[in-house]
């Protein structure tokens, strides 16, 4: 496919995206400023995200993002809870780095989910992508666990997460889903370099 291919997909994939689709991208891309400004209304506005694209994945056949978009409804009410708790007046979570027991216990979830989806989808569902489709919702399942611990390593499974979605949504015809993963891939690198900066501090 050649770049005016692709230019002409984009601008086509526009054109034929829903308002139900413009919402979605609108509060995800809030959700991921607010994550990287550190500010609890990273789960209100990530809720009205998710929710949307629980369907928009699965009439898409994307059955492992409907999958982790499902799972990122609980956790961010989890981490809403989480975030929200107070010790004598202040935040009581922090930003914290992970320690080898952390990376290995992290890299060690990522392998199970991203087997488990792999194999459920390529055996009971008629995914066409199932490899990249567990592989992107794996590291999704992984980023969002360690976000609501505030872990700064959130910000690396959130890059690796939005590396595998954007062609995975393109090629599915969310033309503007996949523009708004490259904003968040975007946002993640600026993230995860804001969240280091105040964890120096």
């Amino acid at each position: 496919m050649s770049l005016h291919d692709i230019w002409e997909a984009l601008l086509a994939g526009l054109l034929a995206t829903t308002w139900l689709e413009f919402i979605a991208v609108a509060f995800g891309i809030a959700s991921v400023i607010f994550s990287r400004m550190e500010k609890i209304l990273v789960y209100p506005t990530g809720l009205v995200n998710t929710t949307i694209y629980i369907y928009l994945s699965y009439i898409a056949g994307l059955y492992a993002e409907a999958g982790v978009n499902f799972y990122y409804t609980v956790m961010s009410i989890a981490g809403w809870i989480m975030w929200a708790r107070r010790k004598d007046g202040q935040v009581a979570l922090r930003i914290s780095r992970s320690n080898t027991r952390e990376w290995l216990w992290a890299l060690g979830f990522f392998t199970l989910c991203w087997l488990v989806l792999f194999f459920v989808l390529d055996r009971w569902t008629d995914s066409t992508v199932p490899l990249a489709d567990g592989f992107a919702s794996a590291a999704a399942y992984t980023g969002m666990l360690l976000m609501t611990r505030k872990k700064l390593e959130n910000w690396i499974w959130w890059i690796l997460t939005n590396i595998a979605a954007i062609p995975l949504y393109f090629i599915k015809g969310f033309v503007f889903t996949s523009f708004q993963y490259l904003v968040f891939l975007i946002l993640a690198i600026l993230g995860y370099i804001e969240w280091r900066r105040r964890l120096k501090e």
